[in-house]
């Protein structure tokens, strides 16, 4: 910063926003904190992101893969190929502890 630090009114200036800025920082930590608080006590609530298929699509598409690869799974329902290996192993995993 230099020149505005020199001179005491630079001082004043860098003080105040610098005080307005950790205090906007301190109350955004706290309304994300009110958020997460607020979300979970509502029944429906998951953490998260929201998954883009549902279940019976994807036992759809691993079906599907008793007769296809999975490129061409994907190319029928656009659910990827990434998606796909993990699925499978979850319901590997599922069928294990089962």
């Amino acid at each position: 910063m230099g020149v505005i630090e020199n001179s005491p009114t630079g001082r004043l200036i860098f003080t105040s926003f610098s005080t307005l800025a950790e205090f906007e920082k301190d109350m955004n930590v706290e309304r994300t904190q009110e958020g997460k608080i607020l979300a979970k006590q509502k029944p429906d609530f998951r953490e998260g992101r929201p998954k883009k298929f549902s279940r019976k699509q994807i036992n759809h598409a691993l079906s599907l893969l008793e007769k296809h690869s999975y490129k061409q799974v994907e190319d029928m329902n656009g659910i990827s190929v990434s998606t796909l290996v993990r699925a499978k192993k979850e319901s590997k995993a599922d069928r294990i502890m089962n």
